[in-house]
């Protein structure tokens, strides 16, 4: 294993926790996604700003394989490896009486960048844990194949998310615990993971301060120019002031009709002096009709411009003016621009823990198959044969009960997954499979994460999805994960926390 032990004073996980008897094979491992909270601003920023718009650019993730994982055949019954046990939801939504399918308020889109810089999402859902704050999702959707990095930068998890919006905030990945054998082997009989996030951090607020405030702040902080002219940024200077220029004067220069920079310019001439004769496209060409402007009679006696002034009033006692103009080929000369900086914090809240904000979701093991499961996830993916019914902007969800018997999955080696009758394509990736699902209260125990899709009868449709079983094995990693403590990003005031 790579990295068996996240550091102790980071995670506050005591040694005894973490022990290993000498000779045992670990069953689970871990990484660090971002424990810092200075790096986990960096990390919630770079989703939000810009009103999400690296939310809206990422994509569903894809299983790296060109075919459809075929599920081979099915094989044993009983798939436990010790005690059942479960530990209870909790939840912090209202129960509502419905006849329809209640989402929970605890699912919600995971974020992460890969090695190729691209943006990808899968489903999560947060669930119970000690210091509320675990994410569960599939592994493949948060340790990425091949990577020397063994994990997904910039991971974040947003519940309740919705077109680039994220109603309780954004909850940076600190800690990530998985199986040891997908860790190492990429054996997706073990494709769940758990990570522990710091509290939510919401950053849509900005407040224009001074330079010294600005220079105090430890927090978001970012200068906006404001155009000044000439005389108040000579003004500056003399004051010291943060002012600068962009830019240099120069002259338009004459050119051709044909030049790629060249623009129109009309030019107001003397018409006793000029030959005002054609229009036409050349230099010096008259430019439309000659134009008249009515003015006032004190306009009329005092102009001294280049037009040419009506005689005097006409039977209706107005005074014109007639304006003569000719139209030349230039490009455009260039002018210095002055700026002076409006100083801006963005003014960052703490949302609090995970779990206070959206509860969690209860976590079973050792269940027998044939269980009745409600999953949820966001598909977005077309099925095999193009179709693309699922937008990947609304959460989905399937029901009904999984088989009785494990199945096989030749594709990254799967010996025993649980598998479920449901039509959802990808993106609904890590999305819960909800046992006992409390249609009021909204929870219910996460017995799987959506792993894989599947199409069993072959005809181009996915109708299958399949989870690894969440065993003795799954519940030492859940344990392990549940004594990660992980940190505030931000003070009460909004400040950067170190």
């Amino acid at each position: 294993m790579k990295r068996l032990l996240i550091p102790l004073a980071a995670a506050s996980l005591s040694a005894a926790a973490l022990a290993i008897p000498a000779g045992a094979a670990p069953s689970w491992a871990t990484d660090d996604l971002t424990p810092k909270p200075a790096d986990a601003y960096g990390v919630a920023d770079f989703w939000n700003k810009s009103n999400g718009a690296a939310l809206r650019k990422a994509t569903q993730y894809t299983l790296d394989t060109k075919v459809v994982p075929k599920l081979v055949h099915a094989k044993t019954t009983d798939t436990t490896d010790g005690k059942p046990g479960m530990t209870g939801p909790s939840t912090t939504a209202k129960p509502t009486a419905s006849k329809n399918v209640n989402l929970p308020k605890t699912i919600g889109k995971v974020f992460f960048q890969d090695k190729d810089g691209e943006y990808h999402w899968c489903s999560a859902t947060s669930i119970q844990s000690q210091y509320r704050n675990l994410v569960a999702t599939a592994g493949h959707c948060v340790f990425e194949a091949g990577s020397k990095e063994d994990v997904y930068d910039k991971w974040v998890f947003v519940p309740g998310y919705y077109q680039g919006k994220a109603p309780y905030g954004i909850y940076v990945g600190a800690y990530a615990f998985t199986a040891y054998d997908l860790d190492l082997y990429d054996d997706y009989d073990g494709d769940f993971a758990f990570v522990a996030v710091h509290n939510g951090v919401s950053l849509a607020a900005e407040k224009q301060v001074s330079a010294k405030e600005y220079k105090e702040w430890a927090g978001d902080k970012w200068i906006k120019p404001r155009e000044i002219d000439e005389k108040e940024f000579r003004s500056c200077l003399l004051n010291l002031g943060e002012c600068w220029s962009e830019g240099k004067d120069t002259k338009a220069d004459l050119v051709g009709p044909d030049h790629p920079e060249a623009v129109l310019e009309k030019i107001e001439v003397n018409a006793t002096k000029y030959k005002y004769a054609k229009v036409g496209k050349g230099q010096g060409f008259k430019f439309g009709e000659p134009e008249v402007e009515q003015v006032t009679e004190a306009e009329w006696r005092a102009y001294k411009g280049l037009g040419t002034r009506s005689t005097g009033p006409d039977k209706a006692g107005n005074y014109t003016i007639t304006h003569y103009y000719t139209q030349q080929w230039v490009k455009p000369g260039t002018a210095r621009k002055y700026f002076a900086p409006i100083y801006v914090i963005g003014i960052a809240k703490d949302m609090g823990r995970l779990g206070d904000v959206v509860g969690g979701q209860g976590v079973a093991w050792n269940q027998p198959l044939g269980q009745s499961v409600t999953v949820f996830g966001y598909p977005g993916a077309a099925h095999p044969d193009g179709d693309k019914p699922y937008t990947g902007v609304t959460p989905k969800w399937c029901a009904g009960k999984t088989s009785t018997k494990s199945w096989q999955v030749n594709t990254f080696r799967v010996e025993t997954h649980q598998v479920l009758k449901c039509s959802m394509t990808g993106g609904a990736d890590g999305g819960p499979w909800l046992m006992k699902y409390d249609n009021n209260k909204r929870t219910g125990y996460v017995n799987g994460v959506t792993s894989m899709f599947h199409d069993y009868d072959g005809n181009e449709r996915i109708d299958y999805v399949s989870s690894a079983i969440f065993d003795g094995e799954t519940a030492d990693v859940y344990k392990k994960a549940n004594l990660a403590q992980t940190k505030s990003i931000v003070g009460p005031n909004g400040e950067l926390l170190k």
